[in-house]
């Protein structure tokens, strides 16, 4: 690795050399028979939901996550209003989640007039803290809206014996988890129903795409009601029915055929597309280790009981004069360095219809001082040493 670094001028655009070596936040890649996959589908002549690509890409979830049904949505935020509305989710019924996510957790809340309800989250891993979870419970508390940041998991059994203790149902937003493990049981398998995401910008992608992951057998038939705008459709395609009608609420979730075409194709890679984001994520870990041992940073803290599918790599820096150097001056080198979520406890949105029980220390600290470096299946190691030598120089002052 290099120890140089120029600094740019405040406000600086990147050079003209920093453009042609400019390392992206994320690029979308095909890994394989997407291309392929895509001309099958338009062949098929079946564009809309449920044809057999989305069969497959169900089948796929199943047997990967090991969910007793998998049913393939629009985008995660779909799935997980999909969930809202299988919990039956009403005005002022309240939702415990933590402030420190996307702001689709709270919304699938909100569209049903229920008020979300943020704790902190832990210092460590960034999720939502178990251990002030239960001091939240009211007798208005519904459920528990679980965030798994980074693709490391949440503590999933003390959750779960909080929400059996108190008869709360459980949400999975494993938006980033998919391919992520707690004690050996995938992400959005545990809680009753999880959700997870295939945006671009997530490990296996379709463009925009997501999936309910439904572990409790009551939800099934009326998920099923739901995606399909209401209408027991999918019992008429099953022969149980002679026509179908509207029964219940719903909306369209499904997906078109061309983005679980493309996703397909990406399950279908799985393993190479992990081993890649890994090692870069490994690389990071490893040379970072001196900047925090020198107290000059912090890295990403996975328990021993999670494991994780390298989704974000982070450094926390020490201050937030810091951060912001560290984001100029990857700005003005084009290197895609970018920070997270704004706590939604602090949005005008967050404020008008959610609440915070007690402070949220950790939350604001840092979420303030964090920063996401580039990781994608396709990022070399040059460009990993390129990136770690200017968060060494922004951290050592140079």
């Amino acid at each position: 690795m290099s120890s140089s670094d120029s600094k740019a001028p405040a406000g600086a655009g990147p050079s003209p050399a920093a453009q042609r070596t400019a390392i992206p936040f994320n690029v979308p890649l095909p890994a394989g028979r997407e291309l392929e996959y895509l001309a099958e589908a338009i062949a098929n002549r079946h564009l809309s939901g449920d044809g057999p690509f989305t069969k497959r890409c169900n089948a796929w979830l199943e047997a990967h996550t090991t969910c007793r049904q998998a049913l393939l949505t629009h985008s995660c935020t779909a799935a997980m209003e999909m969930a809202a509305l299988l919990f039956d989710l009403a005005p002022g019924d309240e939702v415990i989640m933590p402030s420190f996510t996307f702001v689709s957790t709270a919304n699938a809340a909100v569209l049903r007039g229920a008020v979300p309800v943020f704790v902190d989250i832990r210092p460590d891993t960034l999720n939502i803290d178990e251990t002030l979870i239960e001091a939240a419970i009211t007798e208005r508390t519904k459920a528990i809206f679980v965030v798994h940041y980074a693709g490391v998991s949440a503590a999933m059994d003390e959750i779960m014996a909080i929400a059996d203790r108190h008869g709360l149902f459980v949400l999975e937003d494993a938006a980033q988890g998919i391919a992520a493990r707690y004690d050996g049981r995938p992400l959005g398998s545990i809680g009753h129903l999880g959700a997870v995401s295939f945006h671009e910008t997530k490990n296996l992608i379709a463009g925009e795409g997501g999936a309910l992951l439904i572990n409790d057998a009551r939800f099934v038939d009326r998920a099923h009601i739901l995606r399909e705008k209401g209408t027991n459709r999918t019992k008429f395609l099953q022969g149980r029915v002679d026509k179908y009608t509207w029964v219940d609420v719903g909306s369209s979730y499904l997906p078109g055929e061309l983005n679980a075409a493309f996703l397909l194709a990406q399950f279908e890679q799985v393993d190479g597309i992990q081993a890649a984001r890994h090692r870069a994520w490994n690389r990071y870990h490893r040379a970072l280790a001196p900047l925090e041992h020198a107290g000059l940073l912090k890295r990403p803290v996975v328990p021993q009981i999670c494991s994780p599918n390298a989704h974000v790599y982070y450094v926390v820096m020490p201050d937030v004069a810091g951060r912001g150097e560290l984001l100029r001056r990857t700005k003005a080198a084009g290197i895609g360095a970018v920070f997270h979520y704004v706590p939604l406890h602090s949005a005008p949105a967050g404020l008008r219809y959610a609440r915070a029980h007690g402070p949220l220390p950790h939350t604001e600290d840092l979420s303030a001082r964090m920063v996401r470096l580039p990781l994608w299946a396709g990022l070399s190691d040059d460009a990993v040493d390129t990136v770690v030598d200017l968060v060494a120089a922004v951290a050592r002052g140079d």
